[in-house]
Formats: structure tokens, C-alpha cells, sequence
């Protein structure tokens, strides 16, 4: 017999693997494709949230400081629910608990359509806080994302995955202002139903997802370390600072700009929902090369670039409140958002083991949309009481801290390193 050439058990062995190790590719390709599509529902149900929650807001109450209370209350409950989702996701599952977020997601959207039939700002409100509870949810798919490849690949797949919400550009004020007639006399009401049909599609999607990395408890898994030991990690503090700030800028600015353009300056309706959807496209176009770039050059560097951007949104915003300044703004703004984002989620997952991997994620989600949340408060009684110059200027402290936390850790074993070193 030739020497190396593989025969009986060990031959079945190497094409049990190979089968094995195809299968997992396959299922890993299953995954990021079904989230992608749930991403591409999410991003089209919030755009359209977004995008009317302060304008109908306004409709809605005589307190114009109030108009944008309904997407802050949004953003809190959000905020509030992230932890609640990742315990309930350990205990039940990220399929499952995904599943039952959209239907969620769906009666919340119906209440508000109700809402508008009924002309109560309080129900709107109410239905907008309910949404909320989704998009606690929605924010793991790129953790659910990273556990179906193999760590090296977690950049890239946390981009492929935030690619969907390019259609949710798209679809989103597509349905704000086609939709805004087809339910009688009740302008958007035909909007908001349509988004919760597609959040009933979106349930079902879930429940089609594969396995993922650490649902197989069968095997020997680390010890989880104290929250305290996580948390000292110079890498893991940056990354929560990193997706905190870009969150929280991003959140700011774009929750203003419809309150600012559409009541304050008078601009159309069409105009307004128009720079919305170039924000939400300079957010998610660069994923098609973010993950990739991210692997190449690394998070710091990335991240950086990300905070650049972010300053400079602030800078154009400062410049004027002609449409082109908002667009170039917006644009800015997404850019960055996603570099500084997904960088800062990747670099998060640097800095955990699997055992470890929910209760880190929840406080990073808490701290981001924490943070996120107060930006979105602030942006109607900002807009309201100070105007739009003011606005844009709160960020620049936090993006210059960002930066020089970025150089701190710039030669950190962990950022350093090609994969990352989850367990």
C-alpha cells in the first residue's frame, strides 16, 4: 500500500468531516441570508418610524416640544429592553426569541395605526414604546450573525447582515409616501399597516434559522469571568465607547432632521423622507465593504474613520439647513455611524468567551441604547428651544474622546490580533 494513502476508517473520517465542515458552511450561508431579510423588515418598519414618528407626533399634540416624545419613548423602551432580551434569548433561544419580538413589532404597529384613526398622541405613544421592545431584539442579529461563522469571519458577517437594511431604505419611504392614502381618511394608517404584515413575514423567517456557535452545551466551555474582569479591559471599554457614541450621534441628528427640515424650515414631505433615506443608505451601503476593510485594516483604524466622519456630519450641519446640507450631513452621518458601529461590534467580541457572551452583550446593548435614548429626548426640545446649529455641536466632545481612546488602545494584544479570541 503507497504510504499516505488513506484508507477504510481513516478515509471515512476525513469525508465525515469534510461533510461535516460543508454543512456548516451551508447553514452558516442559511442564517446570514434569512437575517438579512429579517434586517431588511426591521430597517423598513424603523425608517418608517422614524420618519413619522415626529411628524405625526406634532399632529398629534399642541406641544411641539413634545412632537418627538413618541420615538424617544421608542428609543428608551429599547433601551430598557436590552438586557430583559438577552436573558430571555439565553433561556429560549435567539430563534425563538426573535420569533415573538416581531410579532410584537407587529400588534405595536396596528396599535398605532389605531391610534392615528383616533387621533390620541398618548395611544401613539404607547404603540411606539411597544416597538421599542422589537428593536432590542433587532440589534442582536448581528451577534446572532457572528455565531453562525467562525470568529474570524465576525466583522464580515455583522456587515453582510446590516447589507439588508439597504433594502429597508428603500422600501421604507416608499411606503411613507405612497402609502400615506391607503386607509381612508386616515393619512400613514395604510403605512403602518402594510410594516406590520411584513413584521408577521419576519416571525416566520425566524423560525428557519440553523443552529449557532454555543447552543451546544454538550461540550467543555470556559468559565464565565466576573462582569468586573470584563469590564477592566481597556479593548472591551473602547468598544462599548465606540458603538455608545456613534449610536448615540447618529440617533441625535437623524431624529431631529425630519422635526427640522419638514416643520421648522418648511421643506416637503417627499424632500424630507428623500434625506432620510440617503442617511439610511450612507448607514448600510458600506457594509458591502466595511467587514472586509475591517479585516484588513483592523477595528482602531476603522473605528477611527468612522469618528471622523461623524465630525465632520457635525461640521457640514454647522454650515447651513439648505437641503444639500442636510443631505451631505445625513450622508456623513450614516458613514460613520456604520464604520464606528460595526467596528466597535467587532472589537467587542474580542474581548469575551462564548460563556460569557450574553451578559457582556446585554451591557454593551444597555450602554448603547442607553445613550441612544437620550440623544433621541433631547433632539425635539434641542430643536425646539435652541435650533439646529446647537444640535449638531452636542457630539463633538464625545467624538474627540472617542478618538483618543482609539489611540490608547491602538497596540493592545487583543485589537491586534487577526481573529477573534472568543471561545
Amino acid at each position: 500500500m503507497r504510504p499516505g494513502y488513506d484508507t477504510g476508517p481513516r478515509k471515512n473520517c476525513l469525508r465525515c468531516r469534510a461533510l461535516c465542515e460543508n454543512a456548516q458552511r451551508l447553514m452558516a450561508k442559511r442564517n446570514i441570508t434569512t437575517l438579512f431579510f429579517c434586517q431588511l423588515i426591521s430597517a423598513t418598519g424603523s425608517i418608517v418610524i422614524v420618519t413619522l414618528g415626529g411628524i405625526l407626533g406634532s399632529s398629534l399634540t399642541d406641544n411641539q416640544a413634545l412632537a418627538t416624545l413618541p420615538v424617544s419613548l421608542m428609543v428608551v423602551m429599547t433601551a430598557v429592553s436590552t438586557i430583559p432580551a438577552s436573558m430571555l434569548m439565553r433561556s429560549i433561544g435567539r430563534k425563538t426569541g426573535s420569533a415573538l419580538a416581531s410579532v410584537t413589532a407587529a400588534v405595536a404597529i396596528l396599535l398605532a395605526a389605531y391610534a392615528l384613526i383616533e387621533s390620541s398622541f398618548v395611544l401613539f405613544a404607547v404603540a411606539a414604546s411597544l416597538y421599542g421592545i422589537n428593536m432590542a431584539f433587532t440589534q442582536q442579529y448581528r451577534y446572532a450573525a457572528v455565531e453562525s461563522v467562525e470568529p474570524r469571519f465576525a466583522g464580515r458577517a455583522i456587515s453582510l447582515v446590516l447589507v439588508g437594511a439597504i433594502g429597508g431604505a428603500l422600501l421604507g419611504p416608499e411606503l411613507v409616501t405612497r402609502g400615506q392614502h391607503w386607509f381612508g381618511s386616515t393619512p400613514y394608517a395604510g403605512t403602518l399597516i402594510a410594516v406590520a404584515g411584513l413584521f408577521g413575514v419576519q416571525a416566520l423567517l425566524f423560525l428557519s434559522l440553523g443552529p449557532m456557535r454555543g447552543e451546544d452545551h454538550h461540550g467543555v466551555a470556559e468559565g464565565a469571568r466576573p462582569m468586573r474582569e470584563i469590564w477592566r479591559q481597556p479593548v472591551f471599554l473602547m468598544a462599548v465607547l465606540g458603538g455608545t457614541f456613534a449610536y448615540g450621534t447618529m440617533t441625535l441628528i437623524m431624529t431631529a432632521t425630519p422635526l427640522s427640515m419638514h416643520v421648522h424650515d418648511g421643506y416637503p414631505i417627499e424632500v424630507t423622507a428623500n434625506v432620510i433615506r440617503s442617511h439610511v443608505l450612507g448607514m448600510y451601503i458600506p457594509s458591502l465593504v466595511s467587514g472586509f476593510l475591517i479585516e484588513r485594516f483592523g477595528t482602531v483604524r476603522m473605528m477611527g474613520i468612522g469618528a471622523l466622519a461623524l465630525l465632520g456630519a457635525c461640521f457640514v450641519g454647522l454650515q447651513g439647513q439648505s437641503v444639500m446640507h442636510y443631505w451631505y450631513a445625513l450622508v456623513l452621518l450614516g458613514v460613520g455611524w456604520n464604520f464606528l458601529y460595526v467596528g466597535g461590534t467587532t472589537m467587542l467580541t474580542f474581548t469575551y468567551r462564548m460563556s460569557e457572551r450574553f451578559k457582556a452583550q446585554a451591557i454593551n446593548e444597555f450602554c448603547v441604547f442607553g445613550t441612544s435614548a437620550t440623544g433621541s429626548l433631547l433632539a425635539g426640545t434641542v430643536i425646539y428651544l435652541y435650533g439646529w446649529t446647537s444640535l449638531v455641536l452636542i457630539p463633538v466632545p464625545f467624538l474627540l474622546l472617542v478618538l483618543a481612546g482609539l489611540f490608547v488602545v491602538r497596540n493592545n494584544v487583543l485589537v491586534r490580533r487577526p481573529v477573534s479570541n472568543v471561545a
